[in-house]
């Protein structure tokens, strides 16, 4: 429920600004704008279906709205093929207050003011988080314990315990990067037991990532750290205490890793064991810790960096930003998610890499978000989406900004503009693709739904 309030509000902001571009882009070149709606008051992409609003209200030439369909959002262009198809007006001479009847290089403008919206937004949310919130990294220096390697890694070719030298030939500052350059490499060279060795990655990492629903790959190898012992765990009266170590297990077993404790209590379900923490500088032996029938302690891990970090088991590196400084920080953190989310984009839709199979709808949108409201986190999930829809709305896809300002090019270039029937055909094929596409994305949720 937090995840699908987070997605919504998130939607809300990012349509109203996204549309708003387009509404301010048009005022300023004094064309008419009809609607301004929040959500469709139609069933999208088919507009002549269950047409009603939640709410309206008309101020000047405009009508204000909330729609009931919550997948967009639109503004109505006097003069102007659009979502709603309404193509009576054209049939009619242009009006001076009409898309239509404006320069090319205005209507282009009007397109692009979604997108231009989005960018800046995105930019701007980056900025002031960094600004409240700064900005914490961990080195890769900090992996002192190399990395644990989960099932897919080892069929990889990967092995707990391997600090990573280079992907694709090139070093990775930190942590937080490693995954993002991984995804999209050939090779990866790590250090094993003092020698270098490479790592051939498959052009289809994605889809086999996708496949296992895996969400790192590469963790950071941490020691086993007790954060909490649950009031219905059989081990509530064992001894164990919030930030105790584990360091040993039935005392000839020195276990320091949570990899290996891991491993070794699934491999003795149902015993009892005697564990050796470290507590506040000192060991302290607990000789009646208990393993479950599933093979687990029932309590849960410290697993959060800044946890980590407060007990020194490794130093993230935090940056903070005054006001004016956050600004040319959040212009690269801007640039920098978009392309990565450009490479994202390209593997998807390369036959080789199997990643078109895995393009979720709603549901993998609302994932991205965390299961407990955390605004630094909302605020940050908030400009990638809006980066996300900057991207997508440029693709030159009829029904999409992209499409508009490609027929827009087209004709400062040719000097000839499409004609409207021409135009109200390009619309209906490119609502129709989008359909579709929205369809099989949300159809890929709904079935990994029923069978996980």
């Amino acid at each position: 429920m937090i995840q699908a309030v987070q997605l919504l509000l998130s939607l809300s902001i990012l349509i109203l600004f996204h549309e708003g571009g387009h509404f301010i882009a048009a005022r300023i070149f004094k064309t008419r704008v009809e609607k301004f709606y929040l959500f469709f008051d139609f069933l999208f992409p088919l507009p002549g279906l269950l047409n009603f609003s939640l709410f309206k209200k008309k101020i000047g030439d405009t009508e204000y709205g909330l729609g009931w369909f919550p997948l967009g959002g639109y503004v109505q262009i006097s003069g102007m093929i659009d979502e709603s198809l309404d193509t009576e007006a054209m049939k009619k001479p242009a009006e001076p207050w009409e898309f239509r009847s404006k320069p090319a290089w205005q209507r282009l403008i009007i397109m692009l003011g979604g997108i231009i919206v989005n960018i800046l937004l995105a930019f701007i949310i980056y900025a002031m988080v960094l600004f409240a919130w700064g900005e914490d990294k961990l080195p890769m220096g900090e992996l002192k314990n190399g990395i644990q390697a989960d099932s897919l890694a080892q069929n990889l070719g990967f092995k707990t315990g391997d600090k990573i030298i280079t992907v694709n030939g090139e070093s990775v500052d930190y942590y937080d990067n490693l995954m993002a350059k991984v995804i999209s490499a050939q090779t990866v060279v790590v250090e094993r037991d003092g020698r270098n060795t490479t790592i051939n990655l498959p052009v289809d990492l994605i889809d086999k990532l996708a496949k296992n629903e895996r969400a790192g790959l590469l963790q950071v190898r941490v020691p086993f750290v007790i954060g909490a012992v649950p009031d219905t765990s059989l081990n509530i009266k064992g001894g164990l205490k919030k930030f105790d170590k584990v360091i040993a297990v039935n005392d000839t077993l020195s276990m320091p890793y949570f990899d290996q404790i891991k491993s070794y209590i699934k491999s003795h379900k149902g015993e009892t064991i005697s564990l050796t923490v470290v507590r506040g500088g000192a060991e302290v032996k607990l000789p009646e810790i208990k393993i479950s029938n599933e093979g687990n302690l029932e309590v849960e891990l410290v697993n959060t960096f800044k946890e980590l970090d407060s007990l020194n088991i490794m130093k993230l590196e935090h940056t903070s930003y005054g006001f004016f400084a956050s600004f040319p920080a959040g212009v690269k953190k801007t640039w920098n998610t978009l392309k990565f989310y450009v490479e994202q984009f390209k593997l998807m839709l390369s036959p080789s890499t199997g990643g078109y199979k895995h393009m979720g709808g709603f549901i993998s949108m609302g994932k991205i978000f965390q299961n407990e409201w955390d605004w630094q986190g909302f605020w940050n999930r908030t400009a990638f989406i809006s980066i996300v829809l900057a991207f997508m709305n440029l693709l030159p896809i009829p029904a999409l900004d992209g499409g508009h300002v490609l027929f827009t090019l087209w004709e400062m270039i040719t000097r000839r503009a499409p004609s409207v029937k021409f135009l109200t055909y390009a619309q209906y094929v490119g609502m129709a693709f989008l359909l579709l596409l929205m369809l099989y994305a949300n159809g890929n949720d709904i079935v990994k739904l029923f069978t996980k």
